[in-house]
């Protein structure tokens, strides 16, 4: 009877420390004018719970506090925002006060030079620089043609295998990328630099806490491996002397006065990490999803495969796909943007206050991160007829792209700056892919949704020529 009241006093005391601990906290933040909402543990806040629950924390949130409330995520107290007006007015008015705000772990992991991380004549410089790289000129000439050689390499072996179209697309989106990036080097810096990617990029969305074991001591771990293998392959070109190298990793390293954004060999690789890593994530889930809602719904299919037969009818065997081709393929486009919107690949954007400021009457301090939620706005019934369903001939309207609330690609001065690369990288993907090969799905893998869309044991197809 003893030990059971000691482990009930026990329970009892540690319940009280908690509580207690939990109203500390939610008092630290219980600023005058702020917006509602909890704000959990010290330290951690609520991010395992918004990792774990995704869009239904924010649901919850929301019938809780409204459209606008505050939390604690990723190490830092945010506000989220889930009223499209507002969301637009914050992702186009980065001149007052509202600056990028991503999270610490991406910024010490990406690197404090990348596009995502930096503001005013700094941002200019880089994303200048960047279009620059993958502009519509560039992906004519020199970049479509690479990725054209690429694909038709990379999916040559695919005729009755079974392959886990996950691994594969990951590994299709992190090669292109190289090869556009360092054409000459990029076989043999693959296997190394490889796997240190796939590292950095579960480390850039996890606590920053540094510790063995976790996400965030590998990815950082993962940045500095990478910093080498960029930094020697830096040093070998400048060494060799050569000056026609047509990459991206040569025109960033020009010295002339045909490249009119200079910078230093910090800002080079950071640039090139943030390259590799933005296209990354979205070409390669966009293409599994792809081929996913494709396998699924078989009179899309049917309508694209039709588009690039019809292409390929018009050229050779062996002709590559050009600028018209690409321009061409309205049906694919619309495939693409469907699959985004569907499958949300991209959730929302991080900003953070620079001064402190008054958003739809409530007070932000200074300092404090926002998050643009724009993931619902994909799934509202009166901006999207029948929001669940796969329907790619929505997007045949031209109209729909150019509206106020389409973000699937950010908005304002943060659009995506390379949204037409990685349509011209999943367009030559599907066209190679449809125009070879049938697949059927092998197992009913479970696909997560939230905080990245994935297959946690892959997606399993078997492909055959027939």
């Amino acid at each position: 009877m003893g030990v059971f009241m000691a482990i009930i006093g026990l329970f009892s005391t540690v319940l009280c420390i908690c509580t207690a601990v939990l109203r500390w906290n939610e008092m630290r933040y219980r600023k005058k004018g702020l917006p509602p909402g909890t704000m959990g543990w010290p330290v951690f806040g609520e991010t395992t719970e918004f990792l774990k629950q995704g869009p239904n924390f924010m649901k919850n949130q929301r019938a809780r506090y409204g459209s606008v409330f505050k939390s604690h995520i990723l190490g830092c107290p945010t506000v989220v925002s889930m009223d499209p007006e507002l969301n637009r007015y914050i992702l186009m008015n980065e001149g007052k006060g509202l600056v990028p705000g991503y999270p610490q772990s991406m910024l010490d992991i990406l690197g404090k030079c990348n596009i995502a991380a930096v503001h005013g004549s700094t941002h200019k410089q880089m994303r200048g620089a960047l279009l620059a790289l993958i502009s519509p000129t560039m992906i004519r000439q020199q970049l479509l043609p690479k990725i054209d050689v690429f694909m038709r390499d990379f999916l040559s072996n695919w005729d009755n295998q079974v392959i886990n179209i996950q691994d594969n697309t990951k590994e299709m989106a992190f090669l292109s990328s190289l090869k556009q990036i360092a054409t000459a080097e990029s076989s043999s810096v693959a296997k190394e630099f490889m796997p240190e990617f796939f590292k950095l990029v579960l480390g850039t969305l996890s606590l920053p806490i540094d510790l063995p074991g976790t996400d965030y001591r590998r990815g950082f771990q993962a940045r500095k491996n990478i910093l080498k293998i960029l930094g020697q392959l830096i040093e070998q070109r400048r060494e060799s002397e050569e000056d026609s190298h047509k990459d991206m990793l040569g025109y960033l390293m020009r010295n002339d006065d045909s490249n009119r954004h200079k910078l230093s060999d910090d800002e080079i690789i950071d640039q090139i990490i943030t390259i590799l890593y933005s296209g990354y994530e979205t070409v390669s889930t966009t293409s599994m999803m792809a081929v996913k809602y494709l396998h699924d719904h078989p009179t899309v299919l049917e309508e694209l495969r039709k588009e690039h037969m019809g292409i390929r009818a018009r050229k050779k065997a062996d002709e590559p796909i050009d600028w018209n081709d690409l321009k061409s393929m309205r049906f694919t486009r619309a495939v693409i943007f469907e699959t985004s919107r569907l499958a949300t690949i991209v959730n929302g954007v991080l900003r953070k206050t620079s001064q402190e400021m008054e958003l739809n009457g409530f007070v932000i301090p200074k300092g404090w991160r926002i998050y643009v939620y724009t993931r619902e706005i994909n799934y509202d019934p009166f901006l999207y007829s029948d929001p669940l369903a796969f329907n790619p001939w929505r997007w045949m309207d031209k109209g729909l792209e150019s509206q106020s609330y389409f973000l699937i690609f950010g908005g304002g001065s943060r659009q995506c700056p390379g949204k037409e690369l990685g349509i011209a990288e999943i367009s030559t993907f599907l066209h190679y892919f449809v125009t070879r090969y049938r697949w059927e799905e092998v197992g009913g893998e479970k696909l997560m949704k939230f905080p990245r869309v994935e297959a946690p044991n892959g997606l399993h197809i078997r492909v055959s020529s027939d």
